[in-house]
């Protein structure tokens, strides 16, 4: 698997916020089949950090349910692979410089 497919997007949430300033950890939604060494591999080299811990989820899909002027409407949220990726003592990755 190409470095370029491993990392979809950074997560930006309120708990992963907390966890970048207390834990130096950062969330990512990965692909589904890439596995921890690609992951620690690509992170290091787009943002040039060294990574000293990977931990992978998979979040599964959720069942939507909505209502509107046609009736319910039902469908699926797809599941996705988070990874939590720890880096090393005094280092730090911007995530809000590209938005």
């Amino acid at each position: 698997m190409k470095l370029t497919e491993v990392l979809v997007k950074p997560i930006l949430t309120e708990k992963a916020n907390a966890q970048q300033e207390k834990l130096r950890r950062y969330a990512f939604r990965v692909d589904r089949r890439a596995n921890k060494l690609e992951i620690k591999k690509a992170v290091e080299e787009f943002y040039g950090v060294n990574v000293i811990d990977v931990n992978t989820a998979v979040v599964p899909g959720k069942n939507k349910t909505r209502y509107t002027k046609a009736g319910f409407i039902q469908g699926m949220k797809g599941a996705y692979k988070k990874a939590l990726v720890t880096v090393a003592e005094g280092e730090t990755i911007d995530l809000y410089s590209n938005i």
